[in-house]
């Protein structure tokens, strides 16, 4: 199943356009100056932000891909710096690892670039914990670098060349990594299929950031591509305060105890009608239901954009609740709670904002949208591949495939 899902977004990525709708990358109102600085805010008005169709979401910057010289992007996260409140976007590139400050809504700064670890690759996926970055990619024998954040508050002449300051090698390439910061573990996934874990996750102690070490695994369940481990606190009182692992398992979502690492534990599983592959889901902040994206249903069914919620009030027997078509045929990817919105990735629909106030009520609406690829909304592979809605400051990372970095905020 992933080599087809890859050899999907190859084909879909580089050939599935015609000349009718081909992505072209639109102009950047305000390039950088040399010093890396750029600006480009542009205010929602008349539902569009110069070039970009919106609704409630205003441009504050962009950052094209020549400018980073990258020839595609993927992953993105972000990292507020607890000591000086300064906010940066990080953003994965086929070729490295961007940083950029973003505090100044009015001169985003590139800072510079930390080099991939063997050959470039189309998948890089980052996260942070203690100030530190944990980049992955399927780049073969690229393993885990790990980046210390708070180099950033020194840069000088910028855009500099980066250099990683640990690499954990216990695994070569990997589709994703999550972290759950509570406890302190990252955990690996979609490594090779025929290592210890087949593919599940790698357990990581990254307690000391830079001293990575194993700490076990878990591939009870196969190949998992993506997923979500919090610290429980939700309704069904049997697994307060236990460490759960929900994985995106290409045909299913599986839930596991992972609060023995030396003894993880299969809790349930949950299917839904038309599966293609199953992706990348999130927890609601109340840990009642979990919102999931198929990555492939939209192609192999024809839908309309398609998010599925699952009820998770009972992690025994999990069910599915709801599901949601969007108003675009665009493919959607990556999807993130932050309160009761639903902020999800779409590809050539850009950034989609679902109201998920009234999601036990099965009432779920989008409130927003920022498109970054005007010209199509077509299930292809191209457009955002992620946001990361977490900055207290309101300001939202949109990292797509095609054109750049994208800075956002909601509309006064």
């Amino acid at each position: 199943m992933k080599n087809r899902i890859f050899f999907l977004c190859y084909l879909l990525f580089f050939f599935g356009c015609s000349s009718d709708d081909a992505s072209t990358e639109p102009t950047n109102p305000t390039p950088p100056d040399d010093d890396g600085v750029t600006s480009s805010m542009m205010p929602c008005e008349s539902g569009m932000a110069g070039a970009y169709p919106c609704e409630g979401y205003d441009l504050i910057g962009r950052i094209s891909l020549s400018d980073f010289s990258a020839n595609s992007g993927n992953d993105s996260w972000g990292w507020t710096d607890t000591s000086t409140g300064r906010e940066y976007a990080i953003m994965g590139l086929n070729n490295g690892t961007a940083f950029i400050d973003i505090t100044d809504e009015e001169n985003l700064l590139y800072l510079g670039k930390l080099p991939t670890q063997g050959s470039p690759s189309s998948w890089r996926d980052i996260k942070v914990y203690q100030d530190h970055a944990y980049i992955v990619s399927e780049s073969e024998g690229h393993g885990m670098q790990v980046f210390d954040l708070t180099k950033l508050r020194t840069v000088s002449n910028p855009p500099v060349s980066f250099v990683a300051d640990a690499r954990y090698s216990g695994f070569g390439n990997a589709h994703n990594i999550v972290i759950n910061e509570d406890t302190g573990f990252a955990y690996v996934v979609g490594t090779s299929r025929s290592d210890a874990f087949r593919g599940g996750a790698h357990f990581i102690d990254i307690n000391d950031p830079k001293s990575p070490r194993a700490a076990g695994g878990y591939g009870a369940n196969g190949y998992s591509h993506d997923a979500q481990v919090v610290t429980y606190n939700g309704p069904d009182s049997d697994y307060t305060d236990r460490e759960i692992y929900i994985g995106a398992n290409e045909d299913v979502v599986i839930l596991a105890d992972v609060t023995d690492k030396d003894n993880p534990t299969f809790i349930s599983s949950v299917s839904y009608p038309s599966i293609s592959y199953t992706h990348q889901g999130w927890f609601t902040e109340d840990q009642n239901y979990f919102i999931l994206g198929d990555e492939l249903d939209e192609v192999d069914s024809g839908f309309k954009s398609r998010t599925l919620i699952f009820d998770f009030t009972d992690l025994d027997n999990p069910t599915l609740h709801d599901t949601y078509f969007g108003t675009t045929s665009a493919i959607d990817h990556n999807g993130y709670v932050k309160g009761n919105d639903y902020f999800l990735a779409n590809y050539t629909a850009g950034v989609r904002v679902l109201d998920i106030t009234g999601i036990a009520n099965k009432d779920i609406t989008e409130k927003g949208f920022f498109d970054t690829v005007p010209e199509s909304d077509n299930a292809q592979f191209s457009g955002v591949w992620s946001v990361y809605p977490y900055f207290s400051s309101g300001k939202i990372v949109v990292s797509d495939i095609n054109n750049g970095l994208f800075i956002i905020k909601k509309s006064n």
